[in-house]
């Protein structure tokens, strides 16, 4: 905790002191006085997430993958985005990822492979997150939760990469995982036929 009598070092920046600003079950805000780099005084804003994103590209046998629509509250905006979500403090990231596919796309997975990690916006929040990629697809019937309203989309993979390339999926999420999935299947190819 750093404060007046105690200052903490943050890299070049030094912490003067911590003052909690707001606070609910997925975020918490904290304003915080420092010295900049340069020495002068300044303030930084800092959202700490409670939650550990979680991110699948889900594809099939036939190389088509699915992404899940819906409104995003904070920018107004309708949303194409892989399945995604949270895993809760101390829940395995590879369980929730199940858990979210399931219930956003009604989809099951034979194998898992983790891609790696990633930092959502890094200048103003600590949210970190993984991203997966689920091969041997079986179907069933999405079951959202009651604050989701998905529409669900079955398209090829290539589609979904065009779509993050040009611009008509934003969310950074599923932009990483299209980008990562498509560099695991080109190397390891998975027998999966992806029409160019």
């Amino acid at each position: 905790m750093c404060n007046a009598k105690d200052p903490q070092k943050v890299g070049p920046w030094t912490c003067l002191s911590k003052q909690s600003i707001y606070r609910n079950p997925w975020i918490h805000v904290e304003h915080h006085e420092v010295l900049r780099p340069d020495g002068n005084p300044g303030i930084y804003g800092v959202v700490h997430f409670a939650h550990f994103a979680v991110g699948v590209v889900a594809i099939d046998a036939d190389g088509n993958t699915w992404l899940v629509g819906q409104h995003r509250y904070p920018l107004d905006v309708y949303s194409w985005e892989i399945p995604e979500g949270g895993a809760a403090p101390g829940e395995d990231p590879a369980v929730a990822i199940r858990r979210e596919l399931s219930e956003e796309a009604g989809l099951e997975a034979e194998e898992w492979i983790e891609l790696g990690g990633f930092h959502t916006s890094n200048s103003v929040c600590n949210e970190s997150g993984k991203v997966y990629l689920a091969l041997g697809i079986r179907e069933g019937i999405a079951h959202p939760d009651g604050d989701e309203q998905i529409q669900v989309r079955k398209l090829p993979f290539q589609e979904a990469i065009a779509m993050a390339s040009d611009g008509r999926i934003t969310d950074c999420i599923s932009v990483v995982g299209l980008f990562r999935a498509r560099e695991w299947l080109l190397k390891h190819s998975k027998n999966i036929r992806l029409a160019q």
